[in-house]
């Protein structure tokens, strides 16, 4: 079962941790995985933003959409083009029913 939890993101809580209100700014490294912190001092610290890296934990929206976009992107193609179809039907259907015979035909049965 799919279930949608964010990634447990841990990187801010081990800088505060480590440094409590020396730290001047942090930032996300996120093509490492990291979290980067500036001291009061000028030095920089960073530590993981994740738990491991390796613990298979639960996909979250974002990841989601990251690693199945492909098929995202197929199945909204395919809801779209059914929608343009159905349209399409409805317009043909639409304009061969003007005639007032035929409007009548179909509304003299019941629609049960």
């Amino acid at each position: 079962m799919l279930t949608l939890q964010r990634r447990q993101l841990v990187g801010h809580d081990i800088l505060l941790a480590r440094h409590g209100n020396h730290i001047c700014s942090m930032r996300v490294d996120r093509p490492n995985g990291r979290v980067v912190a500036l001291l009061d001092d000028g030095t920089l610290d960073s530590a993981p933003n994740v738990i491991a890296p390796d613990l298979d934990l639960p996909l979250g929206v974002d990841s989601l959409l990251r690693e199945d976009w492909k098929l995202l992107a197929a199945m909204s193609g395919a809801a779209a083009a059914f929608a343009a179809l159905m349209v399409g039907a409805a317009v043909v259907i639409g304009s061969a029913l003007g005639e007032t015979a035929s409007l009548e035909i179909l509304s003299a049965y019941p629609p049960f």
